[in-house]
């Protein structure tokens, strides 16, 4: 995490001061691999021999299971979509727009370097409590940014049900209702490690710059598929820059 917190607070920097935050030096260059060499093409393979009737035929090799692309339910947790139901693709920008959802919500702060093990424990707290309550999440976790300086940042941990429930139960480990961002928003993938993701963060901060686009003071990040550690090459997240 020591790359990501110059370029999200970079980010803060250009909702504020606009096309002054350009003169700000970029980070190294991400050292991430590409998608093309996190998954790479399945190799062929000769058709097997004539078997040979003297030796027992040789056990089928087993198959690879490609993981699911950005946007889809990740393993284990069936039916949980993301807030737009088409993937977005590594690079590209797309325009969208964020519908409302209810969702659980806790608010939490965290440095930077501890920032995917405190976010986990955010998510895992929602889930517990949903469990509690007998409500099923219904939509994948999101970590909406309030606040970011050069130690940590603020944010709010989210993840989307179906109903909130009525009368809403009394507020307990900080868990409550409410719903997730929504309206006009630009969507900027990011497939790879969390480590890396302040590449993604200096395309946005640019795209930003280049078109004069005012967005709103904070960011979302939903984690398309389960947020493991700052390492995982296979991470999918979605940031969403809401635009004013």
């Amino acid at each position: 995490m020591i790359r990501l917190r110059p370029l999200v607070f970079l980010a803060s920097l250009v909702l504020a001061a606009g096309p002054l935050a350009a003169q700000q030096p970029a980070p190294p260059p991400s050292t991430a691999p590409s998608p093309a060499q996190t998954n790479p093409l399945p190799t062929t393979t000769a058709p097997n021999p004539a078997p040979d009737p003297g030796k027992s035929p040789a056990p089928a090799p087993e198959q690879a299971v490609a993981p699911p692309p950005a946007g889809q339910n990740a393993v284990g947790t069936p039916g949980r979509p993301t807030l737009i139901d088409k993937p977005g693709e590594p690079g590209d920008v797309d325009e969208v727009t964020l519908p409302t959802k209810p969702a659980a919500i806790v608010t939490g702060k965290t440095k930077w370097e501890e920032a995917v093990p405190n976010l986990k424990q955010a998510f895992a707290r929602i889930e517990a409590d949903l469990a509690k309550l007998g409500i099923a999440p219904a939509g994948r976790p999101l970590a909406v940014f309030t606040r970011t300086d050069d130690d940590g940042f603020e944010f709010e941990a989210m993840i989307p049900v179906a109903s909130a429930p009525n009368p809403p139960p009394a507020e307990a480990d900080g868990l409550r209702f409410g719903t997730t961002p929504s309206g006009k928003a630009l969507r900027f993938a990011h497939h790879g490690s969390y480590e890396s993701i302040d590449g993604t963060y200096e395309t946005l901060t640019a795209y930003l710059d280049a078109k004069d686009i005012v967005v709103q003071d904070r960011f979302v990040e939903e984690y398309a598929s389960d947020l493991k550690d700052s390492t995982d090459d296979n991470l999918d997240v979605n940031i969403y820059a809401l635009v004013k």
